[in-house]
């Protein structure tokens, strides 16, 4: 009975690892060669303006597609979620190449969406592509849709601790974790390192002062976590209102993001600039370092709300750490704490109370900004999540 444990012990194992490995350098891959595009998209977009003007008919595209051969996965990460809650059927793999070529269509004529979706459903889809040649359980296959999940974001954006714990997170693993933990860890490492390796860089950060925790400053990080748990809130609700408002309103789907090209194209010609469109990467660092305007938040929240309500493509993540902070960023005007730190407590508690992932995020900015500002960014990111209650961008 001894050998028979000690095999199935190796098995489980060798199983488990095979299969991070395989899948982290997968996802890794992909996701370097995703973020090449979106540079490349982001690029071409500033150098030639003009193209905002095709938002409109981009729109089209990507909704006719959608419409036409991507129906069964449309709703990207709410899928993958649902997939683990109550597992019916394999994730289509078409779901990868659709929602990378539709997040970087998006980018390249001016929407105003993120990177992580992608990534995430990029992971997922590549692992759950493994479920039937290794014949996994249902238990088996939340484990795999884990550890896509874990490489695409910890691929993504370097940070393989937040990927790991966004995984466990978002797909409410907790059940799980003694015999999901290894592979999963495994898969958000050889996702980053191979990204890396690949050449792909990628966004540094930096709170430049920390001033030690006394109670006047740990009142004013409650303060910045109400702050970014209402604003998290408007972000989640609205996202989840206008989505099926548009939804009743204009029956035909292609016609959604056609309508919204139109609208998006006109709003950054009246408002005279591109800052509040694609990833915003610039003004997300600015905002570390210098005064920015105080309802710069406002705006791109409404631009990436109306952006993925009508159906273009991306992630909410990377908007929601441009909300976040330049949230932090107008709040220097009436909080006595350094502007980098209120802009990197901003960054993540905002992105923590919108996806319902605190320990995620306190990881996250550990990985981003060092260990001295994490007792700051945990204490807004937990009041943050509590703040917005149940209201998150995911499936509950």
């Amino acid at each position: 009975m001894e050998k028979i444990s000690k095999f199935i012990h190796f098995h489980y194992l060798t199983k488990w690892v095979t299969l991070a490995i395989i899948i982290g350098i997968l996802t890794g891959t992909g996701a370097a060669l995703f973020l090449i595009g979106l540079d490349w998209a982001t690029n071409t977009r500033e150098s030639n303006q003009w193209l905002i003007w095709l938002l409109p008919l981009a729109g089209l595209l990507i909704g006719y597609t959608y419409h036409k051969f991507g129906y069964k996965v449309v709703s990207g990460n709410n899928l993958l979620i649902k997939e683990v809650k109550q597992p019916t059927e394999r994730v289509q793999f078409r779901m990868a190449p659709m929602v990378v070529l539709g997040t970087i269509i998006t980018h390249l004529f001016g929407g105003s969406a993120g990177r992580e979706g992608t990534a995430v459903q990029m992971g997922g889809a590549i692992a759950d592509q493994f479920s039937q040649p290794f014949k996994l359980t249902e238990e088996d296959r939340k484990i795999i849709i884990g550890i896509g999940v874990s490489g695409g974001f910890a691929a993504v954006f370097g940070t393989p601790l937040a990927g790991i714990l966004f995984a466990f997170e978002i797909l409410a693993l907790n059940q799980l974790i003694k015999k999901g933990l290894l592979p999963i860890i495994l898969a958000a490492f050889t996702a980053d390192y191979f990204c890396t390796f690949l050449g792909v860089g990628h966004t540094h950060y930096f709170i430049d002062n920390v001033p030690s925790i006394s109670l006047p400053n740990f009142l004013w990080a409650i303060v910045v976590g109400i702050a970014a748990g209402l604003v998290a809130m408007v972000f989640s609700q609205s996202s989840h209102y206008f989505s099926c408002w548009y939804k009743q309103q204009i029956k035909f789907a292609p016609l959604r993001p056609f309508i919204g090209g139109i609208v998006v194209s006109l709003a950054v010609y009246f408002i005279g600039t591109t800052k509040y469109i694609g990833l915003g990467i610039p003004t997300i660092q600015t905002a570390f370092t210098e005064s920015l305007l105080p309802y710069d938040f406002l705006i791109k929240l409404i631009f990436t709300v109306f952006t993925l309500s009508v159906g273009f493509k991306g992630g909410e993540v990377t908007p929601l750490f441009y909300i976040g902070a330049t949230l932090g960023n107008a709040l220097f005007w009436f909080i006595p704490l350094p502007l980098s730190l209120l802009a990197g407590m901003g960054f993540l508690a905002v992105f923590s109370s919108a996806a319902k992932t605190p320990l995620a995020c306190i990881f996250m900015g550990f990985e981003l900004f060092g260990l001295e500002s994490v007792p700051y960014i945990a204490i807004a990111s937990v009041v943050a999540f509590l703040v917005s209650g149940k209201w998150g961008i995911y499936l509950n």
